[in-house]
């Protein structure tokens, strides 16, 4: 079977792991895997790397995991903490331009908000190369590999999800609409926003989470887009006690093989 790799780039929520000023034993902790940057993806197939979202540290993630090109970027919506990495996306487009995919709510918002990218401007300095396409609900195909949207909601904020493969990314979500869990059936790995034990009006709870995710019931899940409030380890040993299925808390850096 045709397989890709999946790699976690950033399992932080909005403000990253440690928080800024804070002194909490997450923020202090010395386990690398409670080292949080923001939330994003990549994936690599038949040559292509593939990215969701671009967290403000994406330089720092691209040169850890050795990202040396970028053949599509797909966005999930336009929150700073998913979008405001774009302009170090510029190495990876100089010579090959990158095509983006999103709703066109999100496209539009990113226009506005990087207006320079779209305007004639000095030369010098460089601006990331892009051409920008509404991906329509029924999907993309690259080099094999079927992408298509799976609209979920952050709070009242109608996003996207992605499902690549048998991979569903579905990161900020609060609620799954009954028409989108047809679009996870059948899936090997589902990576799930589950932003702390208590609730949030705009994410998913870990115990939320993890009842969607026995919903969807893929043979693997990982949580992501963490916040401080609990350590990897604390999360994993609570979810170690669940027999039923295998569900673990993502980490930066974690890569798997999955198939398509």
């Amino acid at each position: 079977m045709p397989a890709m790799e999946v790699v976690i780039l950033g399992s932080g929520t909005s403000h990253g792991v440690p928080v800024i000023a804070c002194d909490c034993d997450v923020c202090r902790s010395t386990d690398k895997k409670d080292k949080r940057t923001r939330a994003s993806l990549l994936v690599r197939h038949a040559g292509l790397e593939i990215v969701i979202d671009t967290a403000p540290e994406f330089r720092l993630q691209a040169v850890r995991e050795g990202i040396s090109r970028l053949d599509a970027l797909l966005y999930t919506h336009p929150h700073a903490d998913h979008l405001h990495g774009i302009d170090d996306i510029r190495p990876l487009t100089r010579k090959n331009p990158a095509t983006v995919y999103a709703s066109r709510e999100t496209l539009n918002e990113l226009t506005r908000r990087f207006d320079y990218i779209f305007t004639r401007t000095q030369k010098g300095g460089g601006k990331p190369r892009i051409s920008l396409e509404e991906i329509p609900p029924t999907g993309i195909d690259l080099e094999g590999l079927e992408i298509r949207p799976v609209p979920i909601l952050h709070g009242e904020l109608p996003i996207y999800g992605y499902r690549l493969g048998n991979t569903a990314y579905l990161t900020d979500c609060s609620r799954i609409p009954e028409s989108s869990y047809p679009l996870l059936e059948g899936l090997e790995l589902l990576i799930i926003g589950a932003l702390r034990f208590r609730p949030h009006p705009t994410h998913f709870s870990i115990d939320e989470a993890r009842a969607a995710a026995k919903r969807i019931d893929a043979e693997k899940t990982l949580l992501t887009h963490l916040c401080h409030d609990a350590s990897h380890e604390e999360i994993r040993a609570y979810l170690s006690r669940d027999r039923d299925k295998k569900i673990e808390p993502a980490y930066d850096g974690l890569c798997l093989r999955v198939g398509i």
